[in-house]
Order: structure tokens, then C-alpha cells, then sequence
């Protein structure tokens, strides 16, 4: 559900994320492919139309009713104050506004900001309707947003297979099984849909549904385009040779396994959320 933020003045110029937070500015920095917004130098929220928002996460994903979800927007929308009234009438903890809020944030941030997308101009004093639930800093959101570029270039470093319409491809005898997760994207897989788009059906964050569709076309239960040309894992999205190509065969060995430090954070985040719904 997009509603207008709260304007102000638009720069002419676009400062970048860490001069913004330097500034403690306050408003939206206008990118390429969405919008991040900060209060006080610390980024309160993100939009990206490839990224479902946090109403759709939470409704598709069955926390909330639409119902409940427009009565929300309908009363406190247009001052800002959404999420406060999800937990001041019990429709969600504290804890789980907060979980949620943090995963549509780091998701719509990642294409905000990462490669392809660049800042276009701040409109200071603009406000996010959701309201401020948990600032993060400029330099951990820079910081997660890059990682993330990297573990996708890791996993199979094809980036047009982020974009393209999923296709589904016959693998070999030697491919490992498919996890539930990645059973739920293959039965959107038509050729059509594309995984922004398989992501808002499901309810999930997009960038969770790359890292599904990558490893589904390293595994090659899904086709990567003839015309894509490889990124190099160290730097996001940047060929590693100048010609086009077709991609190699699925490398299915045990280099293909790509292992990651836990957000520690998050989980013990994650671990009070559980502890208070027992």
C-alpha cells in the first residue's frame, strides 16, 4: 500500500546515504529503485516497488487481516503513526512490528541502494506513514546491503536471473532436492512471473526469494539467460568479461556451499518474539 509521505523540500543535488547520516538529516533520499528514509541520520524505513512492503508481509503472510490492516492506514495513515497503533491495539507485539519492520527495511534497502540504483535527490522533512519503529544506522544498513550483494554473486553469479520471468528447466540426475521453501517458488515458476513478483504472491522478502532462485539455477532447476554475463563475487554486479556468454554447468561440488556468519542480532530479536508469544 503506498500512501504520500509528508513533503518538504527537495534538494536540487543528491548527498549520499553517510553524508546524509552525518548531517543527522531527517527526510527521504530518492534513488533509482526506491526510497530511504531517515530521522535524525538514522534510516527508519525503505520502500523499493521490487521489495514487498511490510503490509504485504504481513497480511499475505497471515499475521494480519487486510481488513485490520486498512482500519490501521484508514485512522492513523496520514500523521505518521501506523505501526504504533498495529501494537497499541494489540494486533501485534512490540516484537513483531519490530522483526517484521526490520526485514521490509534491509530488503527495500538492498535495491535502493545497491548496484544499478543511485540516489536522485532528499526531500528533507518527508516522513514515512509506518511511523519510526527501530532506527538503524547509515553505515549497517551500507554494510548489510553490500554482504548481501556478495552472497548473491557467491551463490551463482548471473544477475539477470533476479529480473527475467523464472523458467523452469529439466536438471540432471545429479541435482540435489529441492528444500520446501524453494518448492513454493518452483510452483510460480511459469515462465511468466518474475521473482519480484513470486515474492509478493508469497508474501516472503525478495531479496530471500533471489537467494532461492539463485541456488535453483546453480542446481539447474532453473534457467539462467543465454545473454547474461557473469558478475564477479568480490564486486556485485560488475561482468567479469566483456563478451556475452552462456553460463557454465551447474557447479554441484562442494565449492558451490556458501556458508554465513548468523545476523546474532536479529535471531536473539527473533528467540524474545517467540519467548513472548509462548
Amino acid at each position: 500500500m503506498s500512501l504520500p509521505h509528508r513533503t518538504g523540500a527537495r534538494t536540487g543535488r543528491a548527498p549520499s546515504l553517510t553524508r546524509l547520516a552525518a548531517e543527522r538529516a531527517s527526510g527521504a533520499l530518492l534513488c533509482d529503485a526506491g526510497t530511504v528514509y531517515l530521522r535524525d541520520g538514522q534510516v527508519v524505513h525503505a520502500e523499493s516497488p521490487v521489495a514487498p512492503g511490510i503490509e504485504v508481509l504481513l497480511t499475505t503472510g497471515g499475521r494480519l487481516t487486510a481488513d485490520s490492516w486498512r482500519e490501521a492506514v484508514g485512522r492513523t495513515g496520514r500523521t505518521g503513526g501506523v505501526g504504533r497503533f498495529l501494537v497499541d491495539s494489540g494486533r501485534l507485539s512490540d516484537a513483531e512490528l519490530e522483526i517484521c519492520h526490520l526485514g521490509a527495511l534491509f530488503d527495500a534497502a538492498y535495491f535502493a541502494l545497491g548496484h544499478g540504483s543511485g540516489p536522485r535527490g532528499f526531500q528533507r522533512g518527508a516522513a514515512h506513514w509506518l511511523g519510526t519503529v527501530r532506527p538503524v544506522g547509515a553505515v549497517a544498513v551500507e554494510r548489510e546491503t553490500r554482504r548481501r550483494g556478495r552472497l548473491l554473486a557467491a551463490l551463482w553469479p548471473y544477475p539477470q536471473v533476479d529480473t527475467e520471468p523464472v523458467v523452469l528447466r529439466r536438471p540432471d540426475g545429479r541435482a540435489p532436492a529441492v528444500t520446501p521453501r524453494q518448492r513454493a517458488v518452483l510452483a510460480l515458476a511459469d515462465g511468466v512471473r518474475t521473482p519480484a513478483r513470486i515474492a509478493r504472491e508469497l508474501g516472503r522478502p525478495a531479496f530471500h526469494t533471489l537467494i532461492d532462485i539463485r541456488r535453483l539455477a546453480a542446481a539447474g532447476h532453473v534457467a539462467t539467460p543465454r545473454s547474461t554475463r557473469p558478475e564477479h563475487p568480490g564486486r556485485p554486479g560488475l561482468p567479469a568479461g566483456s563478451a556475452a556468454s552462456a553460463p557454465p554447468a551447474p557447479d554441484r561440488g562442494p565449492g558451490a556451499v556458501v556458508f554465513t556468519d548468523p545476523d546474532i542480532d536479529l535471531l536473539r530479536r527473533l528467540r524474545d518474539a517467540l519467548e513472548a508469544t509462548l
